[in-house]
């Protein structure tokens, strides 16, 4: 027991650890937060595509509403677009010298030409609203919305120039991927597929699909990601250029809306409305407070209210001052800041709905149909008598 030596201590022990400052700690915790909100960033822009279903709204919306747009005005086609319209081709093209806008409608004044013209566009929002053949109809709608908007800018209501906007940023979505044709043709594919094995590919024809599907999915989420944030420009814009006018502030600019001829589709209906000041300015203060607001609640709850609002008052803008085609445009922009859940929440509602409207209908003591489920029990006891229906309450 002599002959033992002390044991040394190590060279860790013999360091004294320097206690962790509070500025050290907060700026790696400043470190670990940045970099963990881009990871999410990151993850959120190239990990799936997001809002299909919204993406897919604002397709149907839009082509339903420029071939409504173009139905409306064919008896006018010629006087806003075409050879008969006081805006000349000679003007139009000294306007996109000005705007770098340009329009397939000038290369020729043929009137035939223009009646192609007119006719390949009514096609075109069909099938870009059915979803056929997404891709190469997405770029033809928003060549068709960009070159009627440049022959004639002056010439509608000012609704066009969101629809405009909205073509474009579609072109870079991938909006074709629910409630289209092509979604139906894929499922059918994959149906008549089964449990075939997909054919081996090589390292760098799957690194090359990899690649291409990132790079699709990159394109999606930011085209989706600039309509929302143009939506918020819009209605922060209007609502901060509003806040700055004395007669909304006064609660007297719906008043003088309403009494604007050029704006009265409906005289007596303005004049009716228009008899109730309270409501008028409690309206108006309720649009400019919905409109700043909408940028900062969208990502909570509240924005569903708001939502809801905005409707109210894009339907009024719609009846009471003859612009469908601009309330139109906003309304269904609004439909990006939905979750898909709600979308696919409203065929199940409809199910629901047209299943429970069938059990209502359906008369008592009659014998069960084919699609009706026999009186469930055991043998020997009673059947209950009320038939069951599925879905039914």
């Amino acid at each position: 027991m002599g002959n033992e030596q002390p044991s040394r201590p190590s060279p860790a022990a013999a360091v004294p650890q320097r206690p962790q400052g509070p500025g050290t700690s907060l700026i790696g915790t400043a470190h670990q937060l940045f970099f963990g909100r881009v990871s999410a960033l990151w993850a959120l822009l190239t990990g799936r595509p997001v809002s299909l279903y919204a993406a897919a709204a604002l397709r149907i919306g839009y082509g339903l509403l420029y071939l409504a747009f173009l139905l409306r005005e064919f008896p006018h086609r010629g006087e806003i677009w075409g050879p008969d319209s006081p805006w000349t081709p000679a003007l139009a093209e000294q306007l996109f010298e000005q705007t770098g806008w340009n329009s397939v409608l000038i290369l020729s004044g043929s009137p035939a030409y223009f009646e192609f013209c007119y006719a390949l566009a009514v096609v075109t929002s069909v099938l870009f609203t059915l979803g056929w053949r997404t891709r190469v109809m997405s770029v033809l709608f928003a060549v068709v919305v960009i070159s009627f908007h440049a022959r004639s800018i002056f010439m509608t209501d000012g609704g066009d120039n969101l629809v405009l906007l909205m073509a474009l940023y579609l072109v870079l979505t991938a909006c074709g991927r629910r409630w289209s044709l092509d979604a139906r043709r894929d499922r059918l594919r994959s149906a008549r597929a089964g449990d075939v094995p997909e054919p081996v590919r090589g390292p760098y024809a799957q690194e090359l699909r990899h690649a291409r599907v990132t790079l699709t999915t990159v394109v999606h989420n930011c085209g989706v990601f600039v309509i929302a944030a143009q939506v918020c420009f819009l209605y922060g814009s209007a609502g901060m250029y509003k806040v700055q006018g004395s007669t909304w502030g006064g609660g007297t600019a719906l008043h003088y809306a309403l009494n604007l001829e050029l704006f009265q589709p409906w005289p007596e209906l303005s004049h009716l409305v228009d008899d109730f000041p309270m409501v008028i300015a409690i309206t108006g203060y309720v649009t400019v407070l919905a409109q700043v607001a909408f940028p900062f609640v969208l990502f909570g709850r509240l924005k569903y209210p708001v939502l809801a609002v905005l409707l109210g008052m894009h339907i009024g803008i719609a009846v009471l001052m003859g612009l469908p085609l601009f309330s139109g445009a906003m309304v269904v922009a609004d439909a990006v800041f939905l979750p898909d859940r709600f979308y696919t929440f409203l065929p199940r509602l409809w199910h629901r709905a047209a299943q429970r409207t069938g059990t209502r209908r359906a008369a008592p003591g009659r014998a069960p149909g084919p699609g009706s489920v026999p009186a469930q029990g055991r043998p020997e006891l009673p059947a209950p008598q009320d038939q069951v229906v599925p879905g039914g309450g």
